[in-house]
């Protein structure tokens, strides 16, 4: 029988096999799309993503026989646990090969790491938390993954579910078509009647006042999530963190504030789906050779990720956030976007799940999230 051996990574080596070993796990699967490798090396530099500075996170490697065969983080987030009053750890970046024993193992101790901590509980997966990519895909399996969602073999849905771990949230995937999307005169009247009620103003990120634009986000950000399961507030330091990367890739056209009386009261991202160009950059690297493939295709994309849409509380039902929906798919279409994913969406928010489906989103792509007590 193989000896199965789980070691924390202790080196930049071992840091690279963690990374690496999506593309043994996802060999065949025409629809994985590889992540690039020095976004994966920045999040989980523990010494520069601000993430760390309020978490702590331990990665483990799984070997058989020598070979990398499974990874998993550990995670702790204090931010999380003040924010809510809980005491829960997470688990993130989870991968293995089709064998049971071994995400048994890695569970196991990535649970005794959160035990060793005083935690009672643990969810995920979360890489490394809600303000990241989250969740097994378990349902769509036969298309490729837009920007910043996760994509993994369907015996991992199997798995967990052997090892009798619960589902702890699902989410939502929406595709549109420029062909399927429903704007109907009922819904045109009822959106300009919304902005006249509200006097509300839509417009575009001013890159030239981007620091300033960036603190109205962060603002609409931390308060329209807020009651949200899972959410956990951005520090500033966080916040810049994220937003330094995305300045490289946003089309600016596509993010858009709402105001009232000069106040920020909404904010949308959509980004272009950079997974059409990462899909043609096989090994992950932008460098020597992959910047070109990069700029190249970059200018090809015709699909885009509504990543996150927000009103402030006293205006969550106002009927802003499908305001926000129509813009979105008007401006996209004119800008020559023809089609569209709308996530995470949570299984239970109701109003964007209803919003999705009133444009005509087909809800193409669960999610999940799995917990267990400690």
């Amino acid at each position: 029988m193989s000896r199965l051996v789980i070691k924390p990574v202790e080196n930049r080596k071992e840091l690279m096999q963690f990374i690496k070993l999506v593309w043994k796990i996802n060999a065949n699967d025409p629809n994985w799309v590889p992540p690039l490798i020095m976004d994966r090396l920045k999040i989980l530099n523990k010494k520069k993503n601000p993430f760390f500075k309020h978490a702590e996170a331990e990665y483990f490697l799984a070997y058989q026989d020598g070979e990398v065969v499974g990874r998993i983080a550990a995670i702790t987030n204090q931010m999380h646990n003040d924010f809510h009053q809980d005491n829960i750890g997470f688990f993130g970046f989870l991968e293995g090969i089709n064998d049971t024993n071994i995400f048994e193992a890695l569970l196991d101790t990535a649970k005794d790491w959160l035990r060793d901590k005083g935690k009672d509980a643990m969810i995920g997966p979360m890489n490394p938390s809600t303000n990241d990519e989250i969740g097994f895909l378990i349902e769509g399996f036969d298309t490729p993954p837009f920007f910043m969602m996760t994509h993994n073999p369907p015996y991992y849905k199997e798995i967990m579910e052997k090892l009798k771990y619960e589902k702890a949230k699902d989410v939502y995937a929406y595709y549109i078509h420029k062909d399927t999307i429903v704007i109907s005169d009922k819904l045109l009247r009822v959106t300009e009647a919304i902005r006249k009620k509200f006097n509300v103003k839509l417009r575009a990120v001013n890159l030239k006042d981007f620091d300033a634009e960036l603190e109205r986000i962060r603002y609409v950000y931390n308060n329209a999530w807020a009651k949200n399961w899972g959410f956990v507030p951005m520090t500033p330091e966080e916040f810049d963190f994220i937003a330094d990367d995305f300045r490289k890739i946003i089309d600016p056209r596509l993010v858009l504030i709402a105001e009232i009386e000069g106040k920020p009261v909404g904010f949308s991202l959509a980004l272009p789906d950079y997974n059409k160009v990462f899909a043609k950059i096989k090994n992950g690297r932008l460098f020597p050779t992959g910047w070109i493939t990069f700029l190249r295709e970059r200018k090809k994309i015709k699909s885009l990720r509504v990543i996150t849409l927000g009103v402030v509380q006293e205006l969550q039902h106002s009927g802003i956030g499908g305001l926000f929906y129509l813009e979105t798919f008007q401006r996209g279409t004119k800008a020559g976007y023809v089609d569209a994913e709308m996530s995470w969406i949570l299984e239970d928010n109701d109003l964007m799940n209803r919003a999705a489906r009133l444009l005509g989103g087909d809800p193409y792509k669960i999610y999940r999230i799995y917990g267990t007590s400690l």
